[in-house]
């Protein structure tokens, strides 16, 4: 879950627009956001912070982040402090995964406007990326909105888990679950500190928990199998396997961690039988980043 994006026509709109304004709002209600970028790029008096900071949420939705960043920029310099601007400039270091600059534009928001859950919980998040795990912690203990409740959870769940006090993330995991419980990462991180531990009854419920949600999901179906495998329930294993077969992920490469199970050759020939020599190697292997990986999805609206 990536902390809330705000465009700007979804805040309190200003007592008066310029009509470079109205045109570049109206082109881009119908789809035209380059044209929308050049009626603004048109300007030749000095521009205001409401067209810097349409200039930035145009770009932005077009992808080019650099160019929001230093639209923001300057929509900060045009004027007296902007909060949108300050929030989405914080939002650009993020997706460039600037950490340390995007943690210091989070603290601004927070100096400006110190209710914001929203970028408290940006705050933690990139504090999880810099592994300052105990003040990240703190931050998302901060978090006081229930509209934040189950992103803060997962929050401090996430920093919980990588100090490896456990038994409190997975209660915070739980905290989250029951207040979104659609949280497929939640129980995706559930299963893999559950397999740190090697705890069988664990990975089996957190991964039928998870194949509840996502019914094709990579990570609770190769749970499902190991589980099998361990308990001798062959026939189990190939149908959990033959599932996972059909809807594998393409292998990456990459810096994750590597969570590697190996077969006797007893069982791969087993489950070769079982599901029509589909080619089941002497190894599964579920390869994951830490738990951060999918942190930033916490914080979809």
């Amino acid at each position: 879950m990536t902390p809330r994006y705000r465009r700007f026509d979804s805040i309190a709109p200003a007592p008066a627009v310029t009509d470079p304004i109205e045109a570049a709002l109206g082109l881009r209600a119908r789809g035209k956001m380059e044209e929308a970028l050049d009626v603004l790029a048109g300007v030749t008096a000095p521009a205001s912070q409401d067209i810097w900071n349409l200039r930035g949420d145009l770009q932005f939705e077009l992808g080019r982040i650099q160019d929001a960043t230093a639209s923001y920029t300057a929509a900060m310099a045009a004027g007296s402090t902007n909060i949108h601007a300050v929030q989405n400039v914080a939002l650009c270091h993020y997706r460039m995964k600037q950490w340390e600059a995007a943690a210091g534009a989070f603290r601004d928001v927070l100096a400006y406007e110190s209710h914001r859950d929203d970028a408290r919980l940006g705050l933690g998040a990139c504090l999880l990326h810099l592994n300052r795990t105990e003040e990240a912690l703190t931050c998302f203990e901060q978090c006081w909105s229930q509209t934040s409740r189950a992103r803060a959870e997962f929050g401090k769940a996430t920093a919980l888990q990588l100090v490896r006090r456990f038994d409190q993330a997975e209660a915070a995991y739980e905290r989250a679950l029951a207040a979104d419980p659609k949280l497929d990462e939640a129980l995706s991180n559930l299963i893999a500190m559950s397999m740190e531990v090697f705890d069988l009854s664990r990975i089996h419920r957190y991964a039928l928990r998870l194949l509840d949600i996502l019914p094709q999901s990579p990570i609770a179906l190769q749970a499902l199998v190991l589980v099998a495998l361990e308990r001798r329930e062959f026939e189990e294993a190939a149908s959990y396997f033959g599932r996972f077969l059909e809807h594998a992920p393409e292998p990456t490469s990459g810096g994750g961690e590597t969570i590697e199970y190996r077969l006797g050759l007893e069982v791969v020939a087993r489950l070769n039988q079982m599901l029509g020599n589909r080619g089941v190697s002497h190894r599964i292997v579920r390869t994951t980043q830490p738990p951060t990986r999918r942190l930033e999805d916490g914080w979809k609206q």
